[in-house]
């Protein structure tokens, strides 16, 4: 790592990694009915500080050449073994004292997601699917920084969209500079499919290689793409799409409103719902994944 990774990994912009997702919450409010409002809302304005320095070392260090040496690094995926739900007790030791606003734990968080989906009568992949979402951010636990575990994806290789939150800091992304980087499709070809595209690296596309072997594709469609805010809320990107991304973007929005708005400040029963998770888990994964 240079050194001016470096720098960014030991200085974390966000006082709490959920700050990103309280800023999405803030562009995407839910309306009473509890449905997302389209309106984009004045995110320059009431971003704080904090969130805007994270989107800044996000745009600014998340090249094609970047991503690619992420996936050579990670995506051997020899950095742990471990089954499912310990991959939820190793997320659940990131612990950040900083944020006064709640103490629920990550499983916590990921469980209250799966009974939001539960609640609703969804299949058991789709609930299984909200339980495990997030455990890609383990990466943090790996040493990586914020800026490349979380925050709302986009396709490296290619023109950066207007659409993409703080568009203005990719002026100091050296691929803004590559002119074959600059057209809509860039290295890529109009209706190549998401499949062929490399996107900024973060842990939707980490979790998404863990379990590609074992859930339905509507799921590790919801799984890689759910931080793809530019693609499955403003429709940026569409270009690169082909008809069968088209379909399974119906799965990925609807998904989203759990995604963003399942957390609650009550505390869900962990040790009673374990059983059912537990079987539900075994239902689809083995004991032990390579991480």
């Amino acid at each position: 790592m240079d050194d001016s990774l470096s720098q960014a990994a030991s200085a974390e912009p966000m006082p709490h990694l959920d700050d990103w997702e309280e800023s999405l919450q803030a562009r995407y409010p839910a309306t009473e009915s509890g449905k997302p409002k389209e309106a984009f809302r004045d995110y320059r304005a009431e971003a704080r500080p904090s969130v805007k320095e994270f989107y800044r070392l996000n745009h600014q260090h998340q090249t094609l050449d970047f991503v690619l040496a992420k996936k050579r690094e990670f995506l051997p995926l020899d950095k742990r073994r471990m089954g499912i739900w310990e991959a939820m007790e190793f997320l659940n030791t990131l612990v950040d004292d900083s944020d006064p606003d709640t103490d629920l734990s990550q499983i916590e968080h990921l469980m209250q997601t799966a009974e939001a989906i539960r609640a609703d009568g969804h299949p058991r992949w789709f609930i299984l699917t909200g339980l495990i979402h997030d455990l890609g951010k383990i990466l943090c636990l790996f040493g990586e920084p914020q800026w490349c575990v979380v925050g709302d994806t986009f396709p490296v290789g290619c023109a950066f969209s207007d659409k993409i939150v703080f568009p203005e800091f990719f002026a100091d992304n050296a691929d803004s500079t590559n002119p074959a980087y600059q057209t809509a499709s860039g290295i890529y070809t109009a209706g190549c499919g998401l499949d062929q595209v490399h996107l900024s690296w973060g842990h939707d596309e980490y979790l998404y290689q863990v379990v590609k072997d074992y859930l339905p594709e509507p799921a590790l469609y919801m799984i890689r793409y759910h931080s793809f805010y530019p693609g499955h809320k403003e429709r940026a990107y569409d270009h690169l799409m082909n008809d069968h991304d088209r379909e399974m973007f119906q799965w990925v929005r609807a998904f989203n409103p759990y995604d963003l708005y399942s957390k609650a400040a009550a505390r869900p029963d962990v040790a009673a719902r374990k059983p059912y998770y537990e079987a539900l888990i075994a239902e689809f994964f083995p004991p032990v994944l390579a991480w």
